[in-house]
């Protein structure tokens, strides 16, 4: 089996797990409670809360933990329009943010809020200029993804960041979901950040939406007490323990990994660029760990199928949108809607091995040649 969908999903990191496991046996109390075992729980919930913060950098009261990366997409878009609405009622996206983000924007339209998608270049980025001058006095959030799910397009997040800090009514949330683990961006001017462990070796079931003090929420979630008066429900102890190991191996083999990756994907590129049919979508300005391509006039879907055939999984778009025809990424760079139809992404991790990459590429060649020339596809 080779898997080249670490884009959607990545396992568990076996030492993640083995923490999850050992501290849900041990702390089982309510973190609530007032006794020694719920004391006990909630002191570590804190100190776990505190490392989190430190490799973050921001504070432990800053620190919303949720279900997922959805979870907190929504509690920025529907939390922020709710809060600020007497501030105005206008948003803006851009137009390769997830479908978590897209549809809470689509939802606050229903009830009165305008909400702008500004378009990325050629190169897949966010044009600063054209950003500000989308800016109105109205305008109460800016969210632009660090690096896109389906080609790996690294966003200019700082610019952007200080770009906002001119308009003190206008708050810049990015979804970093993506970034964690594989490249190092400074988010000290971000206001809201959203962080998913399963992307970086973590828990499913887990999220986690950084937010600054000086950003306030109305909550998707009431009820009772948790770590934070933003999102109600008793906290897991283990959750929070394995984001924390999580987080940390992930900032400390950063480096490491994206140097081995990096050599995966010149050997991916530099293989499938000799067919004459493959496109290759991520380009310049995208991480190592996502090589985007189209095999044109190629139905991506069907290709994906046959490689699934052989045990080789990749995808043809984001897993979140897979029942859309085409991949907006690709058609947001290209305007092909060829490109757009046909692409894959190939994603990469430092547990891809070399034998794998020459299988896929194996593998590949041969369904190539039968839907390219044999017709058998």
């Amino acid at each position: 089996m080779v898997y080249l969908d670490y884009a959607a999903s990545t396992p568990v990191d076996e030492k993640v797990l083995n923490s999850f496991i050992k501290v849900t046996k041990k702390y089982y109390a309510n973190p609530n409670s007032t006794h020694d075992l719920g004391l006990a729980a909630s002191n570590l919930i804190t100190e776990s809360s505190k490392n989190i913060a430190e490799i973050l950098g921001c504070t432990a009261d800053e620190l919303i933990y949720t279900s997922g990366a959805t979870e907190a997409n929504n509690l920025v878009i529907k939390g922020i329009c709710q809060k600020y609405q007497s501030y105005g009622k206008h948003i803006i996206l851009s137009n390769i943010e997830h479908s978590s983000l897209i549809a809470p924007a689509t939802y606050m339209q229903k009830l009165g809020f305008e909400v702008d998608l500004i378009e990325v270049n050629s190169e897949g980025l966010i044009d600063i200029k054209k950003l500000e001058k989308m800016i109105r006095e109205d305008t109460i959030l800016v969210s632009i993804c660090s690096i896109d799910s389906e080609v790996g397009i690294i966003q200019p997040i700082e610019q952007i960041a200080s770009l906002l800090k001119k308009y003190p009514n206008c708050f810049f949330h990015t979804d970093a979901s993506q970034a964690i683990g594989k490249i190092n961006i400074d988010f000290t001017n971000v206001d809201l950040i959203t962080i998913a462990p399963h992307k970086f070796y973590g828990m499913n079931g887990v999220g986690l939406l950084v937010k600054r003090k000086q950003v306030s929420l109305i909550p998707l979630i009431h009820g009772g007490k948790s770590t934070t008066i933003y999102r109600s429900g008793t906290p897991v102890v283990a959750n929070v323990t394995s984001l924390e190991l999580a987080l940390k191996i992930a900032y400390d083999k950063l480096q490491q990994r994206s140097t081995y990756v990096s050599k995966l994907n010149e050997l991916l590129k530099n293989s499938l660029t000799k067919y004459s049919k493959v496109h290759i979508n991520s380009i310049k300005n995208c991480v190592p760990f996502t090589l985007n391509i189209s095999i044109k006039s190629i139905d991506s879907n069907v290709f994906a199928q046959a490689l699934a055939k052989e045990n080789i999984y990749v995808s043809t778009k984001s897993a979140c949108s897979s029942n859309q025809p085409l991949s907006k990424v690709v058609l947001a760079i290209t305007q092909d809607e060829d490109l757009a139809r046909s692409s894959l992404r190939i994603s990469l991790s430092h547990l891809t091995t070399i034998d794998q990459i020459n299988t896929f590429l194996q593998v590949f060649d041969k369904i190539y040649k039968e839907c390219c020339y044999d017709g058998k596809i």
